[in-house]
């Protein structure tokens, strides 16, 4: 009981630092506006690890990858913290870090399919009920590329936008087949 109350924090903590670190870096790729709360809000939670990774970790095309690295590396000690809990072993290390590597990067890709589906199900949702609401220019940053997309190819039906509900059936899509596919049989590695 002690044990799963200790996974169950070190989940909690690794992944609110993982979802954190990965929104830090996707506000910044869809260039939302630091003046929002939000993004304020993630700086200062995560400045602590990205300032000094920024050293290490070279910058591609005005994106801050210290801040995707991170949330990979949070990632990687969160799974490998766990295992360690549990008592698993890694049985040749070579092989087992490097599935360890690729089965975090998979859940960081899995954790950013989940911030776009919320972020289109409330932006959606806002859209009928408070259009003018102050999050709505952080949403409409944060979708706007994905629903765009749809948008040109398909036509409002009766003035209902129906993009968001494809953007949310891709990523069902991405989640059911590629990434859980990968992430059981990395899985099935360790």
């Amino acid at each position: 009981m002690l044990t799963g109350a200790l996974i169950f924090l070190i989940d909690t903590a690794f992944g609110l630092f993982t979802l954190a670190l990965l929104l830090r870096f996707y506000l910044q790729c869809v260039r939302a506006s630091y003046r929002n709360p939000v993004s304020q809000f993630l700086n200062a939670v995560t400045d602590f690890a990205v300032r000094p990774a920024r050293r290490v970790i070279p910058g591609l095309w005005g994106l801050d990858l210290s801040a995707l690295v991170l949330a990979w590396l949070a990632q990687l000690l969160e799974i490998y913290i766990v295992l360690q809990i549990r008592g698993g072993a890694l049985e040749s290390v070579g092989v087992g870090l490097a599935a360890l590597a690729l089965l975090s990067a998979i859940l960081v890709l899995k954790l950013w399919l989940y911030i776009v589906m919320v972020a289109v199900v409330i932006q959606a949702m806002l859209s009928w009920f408070n259009p003018y609401s102050p999050v709505a220019p952080l949403l409409n940053s944060m979708t706007r590329p994905f629903l765009r997309i749809f948008q040109k190819r398909i036509p409002p039906i009766g003035n209902v936008d129906l993009s968001p509900l494809f953007v949310i059936i891709v990523c069902q899509l991405l989640l059911m087949v590629p990434v859980a596919y990968f992430e059981m049989a990395l899985s099935r590695l360790n």
